[in-house]
């Protein structure tokens, strides 16, 4: 078995590394036939857009070559990624939107072959360690029609994570693992509502 080395990267060396990316991406998340290129150039777009979000960070897998790419931002209580949010928010959960404390889970990707190796626990560990006094956020898709959840939502839940609630239905150019094709979603080519997941500050 191949040994895969974690790696934090600067803004500047994410940047970078934005093609390299985007190839671990299409590999990981491969959308219907002849889809390849388009989900590239959204991921590229979004990636772009990432990158420039306050405390942007980026963990990537190394296994002779990228082998999974981790990164997230800050995101405030006034900015878009609330803007659709269902419901009201708990106490605590306003108090830390509202303070600036709320970090956004937005990426997460593996390559099929490192899977079931601990590797995105690793990567997302590496990232939040960081993050032990912050509430993380992200978004994934919807249960299926069957009620079935999605490999992110599955995930999310072995990691101790908790459903927050529902955003509405619209594109979402800086969603999170489940949309943006993250630990098992689809490319998310439309508008679609999702799941709100959080991990709550240690207390």
């Amino acid at each position: 078995m191949t040994e895969v080395y974690l790696r934090r990267l600067s803004r500047w060396q994410a940047e970078q590394q934005r093609d390299a990316v985007a190839d671990v991406h299409v590999t990981a998340y491969r959308g219907a036939a002849g889809a390849e290129y388009r989900d590239r150039q959204s991921y590229l777009r979004r990636f772009e857009q990432h990158v420039q979000q306050p405390d942007f960070d980026m963990v990537v897998a190394d296994a002779h070559g990228l082998a999974g790419c981790v990164h997230g931002f800050r995101v405030a209580r006034s900015g878009d990624w609330w803007s659709d949010f269902r419901g009201d928010l708990p106490p605590d959960i306003e108090e830390l939107t509202a303070s600036g404390r709320t970090f956004l889970l937005a990426e997460l990707m593996v390559l099929p072959g490192h899977r079931r190796q601990g590797v995105a626990t690793r990567m997302a560990e590496r990232l939040l360690a960081r993050r032990g006094s912050d509430l993380v956020v992200a978004s994934v898709n919807r249960p299926d029609a069957n009620g079935h959840a999605n490999v992110a939502a599955r995930t999310l839940h072995a990691w101790g994570w908790t459903r927050l609630g529902e955003q509405g239905a619209r594109t979402r150019p800086d969603a999170g693992p489940g949309t943006s094709p993250g630990p098992g979603a689809g490319a998310g080519r439309g508008p679609v509502a999702q799941e709100v997941w959080i991990r709550r500050p240690p207390r």
